[in-house]
């Protein structure tokens, strides 16, 4: 599941996408979570291009997805060799997806260092927290 914040939805209604066919909701230990609506022939990212491989929202790509394919966690989860990794006075674990095409290319599009993967998992841990039905309702009337 690919999780939204207000944020992401605005920039996403912005660019001229409804969020009937781009945002469902889902529950996630009692809290109501807004996901990125997939497909259902093959439960890929509605904005994923199949022929191209491409995103279609590149320019608003909700903070999960410039954050991918690393993963910011504040406890270890028993992967080999895991250590902590110190930022802003804080203990965080980095994990990337190693099924990536994009880990360790041989001419790779862009660098990305630690601390800014964890400036982006805090910010969206940040905005996630501030997600909810009553910002939802705000964000759209805001927007119509």
């Amino acid at each position: 599941m690919i999780y939204l914040t207000l944020n992401d939805i605005r920039e996403i209604v912005k660019a001229g996408h409804d969020p009937q066919d781009s945002v469902m909701l889902t529950l996630d230990g009692g809290k109501v979570r807004f996901v990125m609506a997939y497909r259902e022939w093959d439960l890929g990212c509605v904005f994923h291009d199949p022929e191209t491989g491409k995103c279609r929202i590149h320019d608003q790509n909700p903070i999960i997805c410039r954050i991918y394919p690393f993963m910011v966690s504040r406890k270890p989860l028993g992967v080999e060799g895991e250590e902590p990794f110190e930022y802003k006075g804080e203990n965080l674990w980095l994990y990337y997806d190693e099924s990536c095409p994009g880990i360790n290319p041989e001419e790779p599009e862009a660098v990305i260092t630690p601390e800014e993967i964890a400036e982006l998992g805090l910010e969206f841990e940040r905005e996630l927290e501030k997600t909810d039905m009553d910002g939802f309702l705000k964000l759209l009337e805001e927007l119509d």
